[in-house]
């Protein structure tokens, strides 16, 4: 099994600069932004540049969040496009036009607003691009008319659930504002790990470390799921852990995605880790 990526780093596609050092990063992924971080005069500029980089493959996976239908005909087929993002999705039609552009591109949809809450599953099944959804809880907190951020759990569950309904992998956090509260950031991954959610977008590397170790499994977890996944090697029709315990297809899954992100992680662990 291969795990998903823990960290999503954005980088403006006017900032050609920016964007190097991001794809230089210890992020797993890269997300240009075409839309919200470029001011209208300078996305002309945006596109071009980024059409320029995506010539040649990169050495991190490149996602490209879009602003206009130009976006999606300049970038599509480009050898360095990985996937598109995209924005303010409310309907499953929306994502039909996206794709009807972009034949074989795969697509991430961002669910900024109630109306895309409440078609969150719809969204997520709405064509076979569709690799994941996330949150742009920005915009959604401000059509909701919120301020705290326990608010929006509601919609964070929805969208967790929508995925895993949809058979994709669990979403990732939507972006911390904040780039010097590294204490509250890492509150706020290990929150949405509880609500399960797998990884986070980064707006600043510095963020990068917090979210991987939030979202690490620790050596009990590691364990954990090893002692599962060897049960359910073994199973000889009563799938049981020596405890006693009796567990499932979807808890053996689940352990072996713990295994797989573990396994990801290896070369970020302390020298003198031993590898189980």
């Amino acid at each position: 099994m291969t795990a998903a990526p823990l960290t999503y780093l954005y980088a403006p596609g006017d900032r050609p600069e920016v964007v190097a050092k991001a794809l230089s990063s210890r992020a797993d992924a890269v997300i240009i932004d075409l839309e919200d971080a470029v001011s209208p005069d300078r996305r002309t500029y945006a596109l071009a540049a980024t059409a320029e980089l995506l010539t040649a493959p990169q050495p991190l996976p490149v996602h490209v969040r879009i602003n206009s239908p130009q976006d999606i005909e300049t970038l599509t087929g480009l050898p360095g496009l990985c996937a598109l993002r995209v924005p303010k999705v409310a309907h499953a039609t929306d994502i039909h036009r996206v794709a009807d552009l972009a034949p074989g591109v795969p697509l991430h949809p961002l669910l900024e607003s109630a109306l895309a809450i409440e078609h969150a599953y719809e969204i997520a099944t709405a064509h076979p691009a569709v690799r994941g959804i996330s949150l742009g809880e920005a915009d959604l907190r401000a059509d909701l008319g919120v301020r705290d951020g326990s608010s929006l759990d509601w919609p964070r569950i929805r969208v967790v659930i929508a995925a895993r309904a949809a058979g994709l992998a669990p979403p990732p956090q939507s972006v911390f504002p904040d780039i010097r509260d590294l204490d509250a950031l890492s509150a706020s991954c290990a929150h949405g790990r509880a609500l399960g959610f797998l990884g986070r977008a980064a707006i600043h590397p510095r963020q990068l470390p917090v979210i991987e170790r939030a979202y690490r499994p620790t050596p009990e977890e590691i364990e954990a799921a090893e002692q599962i996944v060897k049960a359910a090697a073994a199973d000889d029709g009563a799938l049981a852990l020596p405890d006693g315990r009796f567990v499932d297809a979807a808890i053996v899954a689940a352990a072996q995605r713990t295994l797989a992100i573990a396994d990801r992680e290896a070369p970020l662990r302390p020298p003198d880790a031993r590898a189980r």
